[in-house]
């Protein structure tokens, strides 16, 4: 299983961007899918998660009402919309994949299995 995440970039305060999280190989329908980022110095953090099949979600409080996980089965692929963007959004963004997880689960690390290679995600004030 390899996990493909683009769309980071340099965005002034207040913009959107989005990143995109493209799966290939053997991703079953008991993975749920989502979004880490890891802030210069300090630890990785769960920001949300969305369950492959049924579209459940799950978010952290620091980006509930600005940031939205969305997956297109179709394309194998999962997004995250981030809107108001703020410089402490500053971070390495991950992509990750858990088996048989539910979304509350996929906020603990020890349950992905996969990891995207992360993109950088710049918002200057």
């Amino acid at each position: 299983v390899q996990l493909q995440a683009s769309g980071g970039g340099l965005v002034q305060a207040g913009g959107s961007l989005r990143l995109s999280c493209a799966a290939s190989g053997r991703i079953f329908g008991g993975y749920a899918m989502g979004w880490f980022r890891q802030p210069p110095g300090q630890e990785r953090e769960f920001l949300a998660a969305i369950s492959w099949a049924g579209g459940t979600t799950n978010y952290a409080d620091s980006v509930k009402g600005r940031f939205t996980i969305s997956r297109d089965n179709a394309k194998n692929t999962v997004y995250l919309q981030m809107n108001s963007l703020k410089p402490e959004d500053t971070a390495v963004y991950y992509c990750a994949a858990a088996p048989f997880t539910s979304v509350k689960g996929m906020a603990t690390m020890e349950n992905v299995r996969y990891w995207g290679q992360g993109t950088q995600v710049t918002v200057s004030s």
